[in-house]
């Protein structure tokens, strides 16, 4: 190996935008990454929570779609 981990590569690119970016710049480069992120992480608790409701419905829809025998074993008849 070459004796690089990810920590080092980590540190020269951060070194690296700060000589491009300049100091002045790296706040704004911070608040929009930070609104970024914020919005990714919205996004998908949004379809998180879209694809746990769909779920709970189709479980709903499923369980009283069977019936269940006098004798307590489950027939399987669905709509």
């Amino acid at each position: 190996m070459s004796g690089i981990g990810w920590t080092e590569i980590a540190i020269v690119v951060v070194l690296i935008v700060i000589l491009i970016l300049g100091p002045k710049k790296l706040p704004e480069l911070g608040s929009a990454l930070g609104r970024s992120i914020t919005g990714f992480k919205k996004g998908l608790k949004e379809t998180k929570d879209e694809v746990q409701a769909a779920v709970k419905e189709d479980v709903a829809n499923t369980s009283s779609s069977t019936t269940t025998t006098g004798d307590g074993s489950n027939s399987g008849k669905q709509d």
